[in-house]
């Protein structure tokens, strides 16, 4: 096999391996790089000359010195005019690709904002044709056909911002909210019913579960500057549209089938820390610590409703299953219930029995009934249409992290920094079951697959258990930092999972 030099593409007479980035080398060339930058042609990493490891190999020509030439000066100047030449054109050749990369980003980044520019022309040019068509109304005291008071002139229009809900307080729950969740409730109830204990024929099975390995990796979704992915979900009617909440203030949406962005949602003044996917509509909800809650249309990107319906960060939310009410909890001690149509604040309570801040929510599949968990590492249960807790599950040490309903509407998983995930019967409402991790372990997401069958767990890594029996199916290390978020593909055909390095990993067969 023919040893080529990584600067020059030639055989090289003294062939060396540079143990920064294992290529090979002609050692003049090497060395005269290595006295200029210190460093390898290659990655950039620091190496001396000392580092060099020599090949032996039997050349077909053994080359003669230059002083055993006839001009020796002349071909060592000749020599060293063509080892410039090639390094120079070894930098050419980076700089060039480095400029291709900076290039193709500027370009992404001018289309982007082109885009902005015309929708923002466009819904101005509405507003003001619009603003034009209105019959000015004289004020009380004005004579018609008098000029107006520049006190009540006109001003044209601006750029519509989004609907924000009124000040006022909330508005309640009326029967006719109450009467639309018992009725969704009756349906999903009989529903679970008839699919009983079966399991979908096109559920894989833990087998498959055991031999899921990373096949897709996206590192660039979320800035660099401000790195880690904070949240995670995806739509449950089509699991290759994906949404994502990163340090960075933005909640992304990404196609896993196509590998492209469709939208940035930039708005949040504060991190992205939750975000739901409407599980049948091209709607995304986002919270973050500045205290709101946004609604956004996924096909053009814009902010439909922000929801402030708390005074601090807002730390869990979550949808009803009727895909018309939002669930929210807040560092402020407040669990809120608000429709996202007028995005108005239906019902706000507070657990004066509870000085601690809540920590997360979580609706039951059914929807009458939610969970949220508190920094003093008290599960609460609570009845929607009575707002009023009806259930309390102590025994965590540390605040409550993560919780989640199971699809079969029996089981609740809890987890807190004790680095252990409990299971309870909300038959029996007691725990019967304890899986201990690690000493030291975080968990900072618990879920369910579609079906009931699987329960993942991320936090320092990422596990996988067989529901029932309980087992480890799998356990995966490939983020190299926090696991912040997982959910389960179709049919538990993949695994999605975030991390705070910035990836969005996609695991199957």
């Amino acid at each position: 096999m023919a040893l080529v030099c990584s600067i020059s593409n030639e055989l090289p007479e003294v062939p060396v391996v540079s143990p920064a980035s294992g290529r090979v080398f002609e050692k003049r060339l090497i060395e005269k790089f290595i006295s200029e930058n210190g460093s390898d042609p290659v990655n950039g990493e620091p190496l001396s000359e000392d580092q060099l490891i020599e090949i032996k190999v039997n050349p077909l020509v053994k080359p003669r010195p230059p002083t055993a030439t006839s001009i020796p000066a002349i071909l060592k100047l000749l020599q060293d005019e063509w080892d410039a030449c090639m390094l120079h054109s070894f930098t050419l050749r980076q700089q060039l690709q480095t400029a291709r990369q900076e290039l193709s980003h500027a370009l992404y980044q001018h289309d982007a904002a082109c885009r902005v520019i015309a929708r923002l022309t466009k819904e101005v040019t509405a507003a003001r044709e619009a603003l034009a068509t209105l019959k000015p109304q004289a004020a009380p005291g004005i004579a018609p056909g008098a000029a107006m008071p520049a006190a009540v002139a006109v001003q044209p229009s601006s750029v519509p911002e989004p609907m924000e809900a009124a000040e006022a307080g909330p508005m309640g729950m009326t029967e006719d909210i109450i009467q639309k969740l018992q009725e969704r409730a009756n349906v999903l109830t009989a529903e679970r019913k008839k699919r009983g204990k079966k399991v979908p024929d096109e559920l894989a099975p833990s087998e498959d579960i055991r031999n899921y390995r990373p096949r897709a990796s996206h590192p660039g979704l979320h800035s660099a500057s401000i790195p880690g992915i904070l949240a995670l979900d995806l739509q449950a009617s089509d699991t290759s549209k994906v949404l994502t909440g990163g340090a960075d203030r933005n909640a992304v949406v990404f196609n896993k089938d196509t590998e492209q962005v469709t939208a940035i949602l930039k708005g949040h003044t504060k991190k992205v820390n939750n975000v739901i996917y409407h599980p049948t509509e091209d709607v995304v909800f986002t919270s973050s610590p500045d205290a709101t809650i946004r609604i956004w249309l996924t096909q053009n990107g814009s902010c439909s409703q922000v929801v402030r319906a708390h005074d601090a960060a807002v730390t869990g939310l979550s949808l009803h299953a009727t895909g018309d009410f939002l669930l929210s909890c807040s560092e402020d001690r407040h669990w809120a219930f608000s429709d996202i149509t007028t995005g108005r604040v239906l019902t706000k309570v507070s657990d004066d029995s509870v000085g601690h801040a809540l920590t997360c929510a979580q609706f039951h599949p059914d929807g009458l009934i939610f969970g949220t968990g508190t920094a003093d590492s008290v599960i609460k249960i609570w009845d929607l249409k009575e707002c009023t807790n009806v259930a309390n599950f102590p025994g965590h040490s540390g605040p409550v992290t993560a919780l989640a309903f199971s699809e079969n509407g029996y089981y609740l998983a809890t987890a807190a920094d004790d680095a252990i995930v409990k299971l309870w019967d909300l038959r029996k409402l007691k725990n019967f079951k304890n899986i201990t991790l690690d000493d030291n372990y975080e968990i900072k997401s618990l879920t369910f697959d579609q079906s009931g069958s699987y329960l993942a767990v991320a936090g320092t890594d990422l596990r996988v258990f067989l529901c029932k029996q309980w087992q480890e199916l799998a356990v995966f290390t490939d983020h190299t930092s926090m696991t912040t978020g997982v959910r389960f593909g179709q049919h538990s055909s993949f695994l999605a999972s975030s991390s705070m390095d910035r990836s969005l990993k996609f695991y199957n067969l």
